[in-house]
């Protein structure tokens, strides 16, 4: 078999597999090697700022092809189970694509969830290869009855204390032409990833070559098909996926932990230095970045499109930056996970054309109409296994006791279809129905007449009481508009079936605390919703996501607002 190769040279080999969806990236490589792929700090200037380097894609597809290579030498091909532990950065970049050459399966996991919860997911996964960080490496070493299996480690920074090569040794130019591929089939899996466990157990995630290639699609639909030129990158699938469409994708300085504490002077910086004209984030960036263009506003003229994603952004968020930004930016709020990214948009116009208003009267937050291809439903509050859509038919009139809320569930062709692990979250999470399988998202929604998807809040942070269940965003939502209110959140204390509700508020730095409770209670007072609520305290600073530094852990929440209500009896 003879092929031609973005490297040169031709030859005759045995077929490898490898994701379709690299063909895409090879061919922005053929017509354009110089084109910047990567733009990515290295230390900071006299002023404050980030120094970037850039990394070219001819550069990029080289490196890759060199770790392909090594890898394969190594005995990693298809099928083979790889933790990746590497920083965001052109090393993670390069050994994702040359890990996808040789179709063995990235394991990718978020440390901030910490040591214990991230070594017994890993160690379930029982993977053959490591490569990662030297902390990451020194955790392996020193825990290493979780990492039986590993045969292959590789070392990206300087290796201490064990052997094995370091990605630095192998330089960034294969020693050889590629070899032929052919394409993975759609159903093989090519990567895995796991869920944060901030609103339950982590799950390791099996997505497809078919999931990722339509992800591809997915976003370049999202842009209205039009190339994405440079992009701000806070989340790295993201990152692979825009490679794939020609992006030069730019990386400001982030700790992965804390995204949150992503300096948005550094935002804005690189959206004018290299002229960005689109950028995902979540609120956890999107809300520093309002408040910067609001206290020192900056012309953004080459930003088109913000696409908001990893928690419900606030609409007031939203209409910031409406304000502070040009009139014709494109702001979309969205709604994804790990399973499914993404599930549904919606844009800052029609959803500020009244449906922020429907949100603070208690219909839950409109997170806009499914995504290409998509497909979604609700089904019936339970925790009980679904297996069958009969089963789920079986329960439908349910539906009714709730005002047609019920469990989001959405089936595409970039929904994950199977978990890796734990086996019963399959039994949990799925529904068969004949070859399609839906995915049940733990989220309380209701599909409006438009066939928009109305979000009420995590189907296991409901709070279930003597007079029935209180579902936790459509609740909190009422408070939006109330002046000084940071953020409220809805627990439930004691058993469910007679838990007592909680609304506990985070306020504004400049408020007074007392002030802003009263108001609350009076706001409670007008709503049948939420006149149940009596109890209402005030929090510091609420618990959120390791991720994304959003989703509030309303669990915690729950234990402290006991204790609170305890000591006050």
């Amino acid at each position: 078999m003879t092929a031609a190769d973005p490297l040169g040279a031709e030859r005759t080999t045995t077929p490898q597999t490898y994701w379709a969806g690299l063909d895409r990236f090879r061919e922005v490589v053929r017509q354009d090697p110089r084109r910047p792929a990567l733009r990515y700090p290295d230390g900071f200037g006299p002023d404050g700022l980030p120094q970037y380097r850039t990394l070219e894609y001819g550069e990029l597809d080289a490196w890759a092809a060199a770790i392909a290579q090594r890898m394969s030498d190594a005995g990693v091909g298809a099928g083979t189970r790889t933790i990746v532990l590497v920083l965001p950065g052109p090393e993670l970049y390069a050994t994702l694509l040359g890990l996808l050459e040789i179709g063995a399966v990235p394991v990718v996991i978020d440390p901030g969830m910490g040591v214990r919860r991230m070594l017994r997911c890993l160690r379930a996964v029982r993977a053959e290869a490591f490569i990662g960080m030297p902390q990451a490496h020194a955790l392996r070493v020193l825990t290493r009855w979780n990492f039986r299996t590993v045969r292959t480690a590789v070392t990206v920074g300087k290796r201490w204390f064990w052997g094995g090569p370091t990605l630095n040794s192998w330089g960034r130019r294969p020693e050889r032409p590629r070899t032929p591929g052919v394409h993975g089939a759609a159903d093989d899996t090519l990567l895995i990833a796991f869920t944060t466990g901030s609103t339950g157990p982590a799950k390791a995630v099996e997505m497809t070559h078919g999931n990722l290639s339509a992800m591809v699609e997915q976003v370049h639909f999202a842009r209205e098909e039009r190339a994405p030129e440079a992009s701000l990158i806070t989340l790295p699938l993201v990152g692979v996926l825009d490679l794939l469409l020609g992006s030069r994708c730019v990386i400001p300085p982030l700790v992965p932990s804390k995204v949150g504490a992503t300096d948005p002077e550094h935002v804005v910086d690189a959206i004018g230095r290299f002229g960005v004209r689109t950028m995902f984030a979540s609120p956890a960036v999107l809300i520093p970045l309002l408040r910067r263009l609001r206290a020192r506003p900056r012309e953004l003229p080459t930003l088109e499109s913000v696409f908001s994603g990893g928690a419900p952004v606030p609409d007031w968020c939203i209409t910031g930056l409406r304000e502070v930004l040009r009139e014709d930016v494109r702001i979309f709020a969205g709604y994804g996970s790990t399973e499914a990214l993404p599930m549904s948009t919606v844009e800052s116009r029609e959803l500020l054309d009244g449906l922020v208003d429907r949100a603070h009267r208690g219909e839950g937050t409109c997170i806009g109409r499914p995504a290409h291809r998509i497909e979604a439903r609700v089904v019936a509050i339970t925790e009980e296994p679904l297996p069958t859509w009969a089963d789920v038919e079986r329960r439908a009139g349910e539906l009714d006791s709730t005002g047609g809320i019920g469990e989001l569930v959405v089936a595409g062709p970039n929904v994950s279809t199977r978990y890796h692990w734990p086996e019963q979250a399959n039994a949990l999470g799925k529904i068969a129905d004949g070859d399609r399988i839906w995915h049940r998202t733990g989220d309380l929604a209701r599909l409006d007449e438009q066939g928009r998807i109305w979000f009420c809040g995590r189907k296991s942070q409901r709070v279930r009481t003597t007079d029935g269940e209180l579902f936790t965003v459509q609740v909190e939502q009422i408070f939006a508009p109330v002046a000084g209110v940071a953020r409220t959140a809805l627990v439930g204390v004691g058993e469910p079936g007679a838990q007592r509700p909680v609304l506990c508020v985070e306020v504004d730095e400049d408020a007074r605390t007392q002030t802003v409770l009263a108001a609350v209670r009076a706001r409670a007072a007008e709503f049948a919703l939420t006149r149940p609520i009596t109890d209402v305290l005030a929090h510091p600073g609420f618990p959120v996501d390791i991720r994304h530094n959003a989703k509030i852990g309303r669990e915690e929440l729950a234990v402290w607002a006991g204790k609170q209500l305890g000591g006050a009896r």
